[in-house]
């Protein structure tokens, strides 16, 4: 992938403007866990039903597309990404009827379908590898997944000395003798991509989905597919740490060339689609590797989400942001922003611990919760607080933003889960001669309403469907599968959706900005202010300062990581995280939104916020030179509740979306609602871009 010549940023905003299909370059992306978004059968378990449900809330964010972790049949060995059948949905879950129940409303609503496919391995349940079990060495069966056999005088030592990513050996031994490779748990058997009838079964599987309304796939593991274990080196490389990659590209496990191969034969099943469909990959490979990957000319996109890695350090954010927007130029693409995932601790927690850089991402907040919360302090007000200036930051770049569920709420990292009602593999297996807890905290089931049992996540009684019987219909719900702590009432939806300084409001008033004032032209320029302050001032001693950008039609973004309170560039305040100093200067852990000058019809308007929620505001604008005092909040004390409410008390600038009668859809240019795109078996031809993003 590193053949092509950047496309230049006029280029990029002519492409956007024109083309319907590329509205993935800046859009808006909300993962959903679906066992933990929304249960509508009682059974504990969230549904897609649950989903479908919810999208008239989803439209209220302002996001552009769902990202759906799977939901295919699954034994749950891995939360869901061991897959038994590739073209289903699992029971438990739904029907396929379900699904397209679901494709159906949030193409009404002007939301896109991301499914979440699952190419490196399948689960050990498949029919296929059933069929390679006992069909025996050497047989075409067995040849679809990677088979070997063993060291030593009795074949009874394994083929490599690797680790598998959950900890333990990466290859399990199977009765008549041979090893099968699994990078992951024993449960999730490796295909084997040189075989034609994996890369045909996959083509069959992208078409089933899109065929049934998917708009495009987020690709687990896509660096992964194409392996070379036909060599004698094997054991002096890692399936796990920092020694998993090869700049040029020659680990046998990892980011081969030859996996450019298998996205080309996708592509030819994406560009049958009108409008075509994309693709975005979970790439975990460095930067140095990354940056070279797109190829215009296969059309591959090139994204980053570093900030999803970085601790709350003014300098290492930069770095990371400089790092995605280097990236993206050179790959005539846009970058990808994501702070938080399924995979990784909540960042509301993560910014609320000890900002200490380790040799590993996230180590401290993975010890943290090795110890159920209790190793260090966790200050939720603080993590609140960087979390709030984080997100406008983050949505402020130009590029495309994830958001994982809950972090809309605000909700932290749930630590304290008691071992024995743990789900993730993770915490059952040994890495690097440690035990992690895993990645459940993240995972627990949202709280719609507070004050009932499940925080509305299940209703109170059971209903056939989903996992549920007839001759259950009337039985209390199940308990979730991940147990809910008593603090999520202060997050649930239903509480937060009246405050108006709430996390939740926050969010919809910024993506309603987003959406207005994102511009097509992609570049970013730095501001004056945007320096390291050379001072030990930031969070834990390290350098503090200012990030400051503006993009091509003036909207800046101002966040200051430093003890001192800055002094904002000259314009129209459009949004603040958090309350300003009296005198309108911007305090630490703290991000303002700034109109450096007011463009064609993207005049926005303003109102007060400390107004009887529903009530009518006239729109009144304020400037923070000759205002200043309009724009404080009060100061934030005692816990985050508190912090919210005190929000409201005093004056705060905001953005009202007054009258437009607009979703994240129309209105924006980069949204198109599809029918039916293969009508008669004709599929209509066009180009389309993979997109290849490197999350963690």
């Amino acid at each position: 992938m590193k053949e092509g010549n950047p496309m230049s940023n006029e280029a990029n905003e002519r492409h956007i403007a024109d083309d319907p299909s590329l509205w993935w370059k800046q859009a808006v992306v909300y993962q959903v866990y679906p066992r933990s978004f929304k249960d509508t059968t009682g059974s504990g378990l969230g549904d897609i039903a649950g989903v479908a449900q919810q999208i008239p809330y989803l439209k209220r964010l302002g996001v552009d597309a769902i990202w759906l972790s799977p939901f295919y049949p699954s034994q749950l060995a891995d939360g869901g990404y061991d897959v038994d059948d590739y073209r289903n949905v699992d029971p438990k879950l739904g029907t396929m009827d379900d699904f397209d129940h679901l494709t159906k409303t949030a193409h009404a609503a002007g939301i896109k379908i991301v499914v979440d496919i699952v190419p490196n391995h399948s689960s050990n349940q498949h029919e296929w590898f059933k069929a390679a079990l006992a069909a025996g060495p050497g047989s075409p069966e067995r040849d679809r997944y990677i088979f070997r056999d063993g060291k030593g005088p009795n074949g009874d030592e394994p083929p490599t000395n690797w680790i598998a990513s959950f900890g333990g050996s990466a290859w399990t031994r199977v009765p008549d003798g041979q090893w099968y490779l699994h990078m992951f748990t024993v449960e999730q058997p490796d295909w084997n991509w040189k075989n034609p009838d994996v890369r045909a079964d996959f083509i069959k599987t992208l078409h089933f989905w899109l065929d049934h309304g998917a708009d495009g796939f987020r690709v687990d593991v896509a660096h992964g597919l194409a392996k070379d274990l036909d060599r004698d080196d094997l054991d002096d490389f890692k399936i796990i740490g920092g020694e998993m990659h090869c700049a040029d590209g020659t680990h046998p496990l990892y980011d081969r060339n030859e996996v450019h191969d298998i996205y080309r034969e996708w592509r030819k099943v994406f560009n049958e689609y009108n409008p075509p469909a994309f693709a975005v990959a979970e790439a975990w490979v460095p930067r140095s590797i990354n940056t070279g990957m797109p190829r215009p000319k296969n059309s591959a996109k090139c994204s980053t989400s570093n900030f999803a890695k970085k601790d709350w350090i003014r300098n290492d954010m930069h770095l990371a942001i400089e790092e995605g927007i280097a990236a993206a130029e050179r790959s005539g693409s846009t970058s990808t922003w994501v702070m938080s995932n399924h995979d990784i601790p909540r960042h509301v927690s993560r910014y609320g611990l000890p900002q200490v850089p380790a040799a590993a991402h996230h180590q401290l907040a993975k010890d943290w919760l090795l110890r159920n919360g209790t190793s260090y302090h966790e200050d939720r007000e603080l993590g609140t607080k960087r979390a709030r200036a984080a997100i406008l930051m983050e949505l402020a770049l130009p590029g495309s933003a994830y958001i994982y569920q809950g972090e809309e709420l605000g909700l932290p990292e749930v630590a304290d889960i008691p071992w024995d009602e743990l789900e993730d593999p993770t915490a059952f297996n040994r890495v690097r001669d440690q035990i992690e807890k895993g990645r459940d905290g993240c995972r627990v089931p949202l709280p719609w309403k507070a004050g009932t049992p499940t925080f509305g996540f299940s209703p109170a009684t059971k209903h056939e469907g989903a996992g549920v019987d007839a001759s259950q219909a009337g039985d209390p719900c199940e308990k979730p599968h991940l147990p809910q702590p008593q603090w999520f009432a202060d997050y649930a939806v239903d509480r937060e959706d009246t405050d108006s300084g709430s996390m939740l409001n926050l969010y919809r008033k910024a993506l309603g900005l987003r959406h207005e004032w994102m511009t097509a032209d992609t570049t970013l320029t730095w501001l004056d202010c945007d320096r390291s302050s050379g001072k030990p001032d930031g969070a834990e001693g390290h350098t503090g300062g200012i990030i400051a950008f503006r993009r091509a039609n003036g909207w800046a973004s101002v966040t200051n990581f430093g003890a001192e309170p800055a002094e904002l560039p000259a314009g129209d305040i459009l949004l603040v995280s958090g309350p300003l100093t009296d005198d309108g200067r911007l305090p630490q852990d703290t991000t303002a939104w700034i109109a450096l000058g007011l463009t064609g019809p993207h005049q926005p308007q303003f109102a007060f916020n400390n107004q009887d929620k529903g009530a009518h505001h006239e729109p009144q604008h304020h400037t923070n030179r000759r205002h200043r005092g309009d724009a404080r909040h009060g100061n934030i004390a005692g816990g985050l509740r508190r912090q919210q409410r005190r929000f409201q008390q005093g004056p705060r600038v905001f953005h009202e979306q007054q009258g437009r009668g607009r979703g994240p859809v129309q209105g924006t240019g980069q949204h198109v609602h599809q029918e039916d795109r293969r009508a008669g078996g004709h599929p209509d031809r066009s180009r389309r871009h993979i997109r290849c993003h490197h999350e963690v």
